[in-house]
Order: structure tokens, then sequence, then C-alpha cells
């Protein structure tokens, strides 16, 4: 049951995070054509609704998680995923782009409260650390994937042809994510309902990792919606080299999540992640700083390495302390957190770039990494 469970859950991953980066790689081409996309403040404003609506469905997904049971689900959200990324092809206004990418958030909000749940729940105890690399590995995996074909794509063929390409490849994910648990019991692939006097009771179990889980949410806003335009209109490099750099990134990022079980049992889950967020914050400092290309790159990919070890080292860590009736609403409320703290960040970063300069957002969040270090360092998370 459990490799069954894990396969299928990453899969699903794959394509949830494959989807929420094909549209951002699409914007600077729009942005440089000034169709539908005119001024920085557009990406974050898109940004900003897109994560808000993947923040209350969430919500109401992990409230009513007994209802959802794991492959219907599955379905209904790989379908939806692959039709809305179809759908934003046809837009004609900013206000269609958004309304449909506000579509495709809603579809993007049942694989993190339910799918990491079911893993959490299949690896319990001393291989959950290796069970939550893999599962966030996969996601990343899917983003890597994204970044290095809509780069190409997108010069070669048009902004249109990324979003179909992805939403073609979306119906073989899902449907092999589903053959993976067809055949499980039904009490295998559910969870249990929540209690609504177990919210603030769950959320102070996990008040500890909360900034971890901010961090890591706003990082990832910043670089999914704003990187592309850094490198492309800052640095001056086409959409296909942009998109490898952005592959590059996830993908080292993928390797250290893949191996983030080795590495906690060798350096101590607490050593690895006060690391983790130390180097991260320098290597925005210096992407945020650097006056051409290289540097950038190299911070850039560092960035990408530091970043998704905080991931799966806050995960275990709620995996731990939660006991397993409450799981789905703590996972819910982790990916929540980061969602808000992505869609404040973004929107914030848009009227900073207008403002400032696109390099700005990167800066603001090597200070923030700074504070998140020090208070871990003096206050480390603990199980």
């Amino acid at each position: 049951m459990k490799p069954k469970v894990l396969l299928s859950a990453s899969l699903f991953h794959a394509l949830n995070d494959a989807a929420s980066v094909v549209v951002p790689m699409t914007l600077p081409l729009l942005y440089s054509q000034k169709y539908l996309i005119t001024r920085y403040a557009q990406i974050g404003l898109l940004s900003n609704l897109g994560l808000m609506t993947t923040l209350v469905f969430q919500t109401l997904v992990a409230h009513y998680a007994d209802r959802f049971e794991y492959r219907r689900i599955l379905v209904w959200s790989c379908l939806g995923l692959t039709a809305s990324l179809a759908l934003i092809t046809t837009a004609r206004s900013f206000l269609l782009l958004l309304a449909f990418h506000l579509l495709m958030r809603v579809f993007n909000s049942f694989y993190h409260p339910l799918g990491i749940a079911l893993v959490s729940r299949a690896y319990p105890c001393g291989d959950i650390d290796r069970a939550m690399g893999v599962q966030s590995g996969s996601g990343n995996l899917g983003v890597f994937l994204a970044f290095l074909t809509s780069g190409f794509l997108t010069q070669a063929l048009g902004w249109r042809a990324p979003l179909l390409a992805w939403a073609g490849l979306g119906v073989l994910l899902g449907a092999l994510s589903y053959l993976a648990v067809r055949r499980l019991p039904r009490g295998e692939v559910s969870l249990k309902q929540p209690r609504a006097s177990t919210w603030l009771e769950t959320a102070a179990l996990i008040k500890d990792f909360i900034p971890g889980f901010v961090y890591g949410g706003a990082g990832w806003g910043v670089t999914i919606y704003f990187a592309p335009s850094l490198f492309h209109h800052k640095f001056g490099l086409t959409l296909g080299q942009t998109g490898i750099i952005l592959a590059l990134w996830i993908g080292l990022g993928t390797v250290v999540t893949y191996g983030f079980g080795r590495l906690s049992r060798s350096l101590g889950r607490r050593n690895l992640s006060l690391l983790s967020m130390f180097g991260s914050a320098l290597c925005l400092a210096i992407l945020g700083t650097a006056s051409s290309s290289g540097p950038a790159l190299a911070a850039l990919l560092l960035f990408g390495g530091f970043l998704f070890l905080i991931y799966p080292a806050m995960q275990s860590y709620v995996g731990n302390r939660v006991p397993e009736s409450r799981q789905a609403l703590a996972f819910s409320l982790v990916s929540n957190i980061q969602v808000l703290a992505g869609a404040i960040v973004a929107l914030v970063s848009g009227f900073l770039s207008d403002r400032f300069g696109i390099h700005t957002p990167f800066l603001m969040m090597a200070a923030v990494g700074v504070l998140l270090a020090i208070y871990y360092w003096r206050q480390a998370p603990r199980a």
C-alpha cells in the first residue's frame, strides 16, 4: 500500500506544481509585447488573487476532508487543471486571463491538504523523512519539466504553446496517478473530517514551524512570478535561456529533496534546517545585487538547493507532531500559510518592481531570510 500511495501522490504533485508555473513563464513575453500584461503590478495582482483563491479552497478541502475520497478528487483536480490551462489560451483581455487563472488555482487546491496527509499517514514514523522528500521532490520535478519546456515553447511557438502542451501531458499524469491507487480499499485513501474546534488546537501544535512555512511560501512566490522577468528583462536573456535557468534552479532543488532523508539522518534535521535558512538568505542577497547574469545564475541555483530543503524539513516536523486524525487539517494550514505569504509578497513585489526595479523583491526576501535564520538559530524547531 505504501509505495502505491507515494507513487500516486508524487505524480499528482508533479502535475499540480507544474500547472502552477506554466502560466508565470508566459508572462514575461506578454509583458514585453504589452499584450494582456502591461505592468509588473498586474503580475503581482494575478499571482495574489490566484494564491488567495487556492488558500480559500484548500481550507474548504481540509474541513470537508472525509467527503473527498482521494481517487475521485484526484480525477476532478487533474481534469480541472488541464481544462483551465487550455482555457487560458483563449483569453483576449487581462480580465479573462485573470478569470481562467483563478479557475486553475481552484483545481490547484486539492493536492496539498489531501496528498501530503495521505503520505504522512502511510509513513507515520521512521520513513517519514524519506517519503516527504520523495513527494516534495516530485512536485519540484514537475516544476523542472514545466520550466524547461515552457521557455522554449513560448519563444518558438508563442505563449499559448506551453499551456496546451501541459494540458495534454496533465491528462497522462493524472491517469497514471489514478491507476496507481485504483485497487486500494477506500479506507486506505480516505481521511477523517476535523471538528471545528480542532483548527485552533492544530494551529497551536504547529506554531513553532509557521515562520519556516511563511518564508518558504514567500520565497517560492517571488521566484516563480518575478525571476523570469529578472533574467529576461534585466539581464536580457531569451525566454528559452530563462527557462533553462529556472529549470536548473528547480532541478537542483529536486535532487536535494530526494536526498533529504539521508541528509537529515547525517546532519540532523535541526542543523540542516538552519544551514538551509542561512544559505538561502545569502543567495537572495547576491541575486538582488548582481550586475550580470553569471553571479545571479549561481546564486539562484544555490538558493534552490537551500530553499527546497526547508519544505520537507518543516513538513516532517509537522507530520511527527500532529496526530493522524488532524493531519489533513495541519497540512492544509501550513499550505495556506505558504500560499498567504506568497500572495502578499507577490502583490507587494509587483509594486516594488514598478517603483524600484525588478531586483527589489529579492533583496526584500533576503532580509526576511536573515530574520528567519536568526529566529531559528536562537530557538530551533523540534519535533
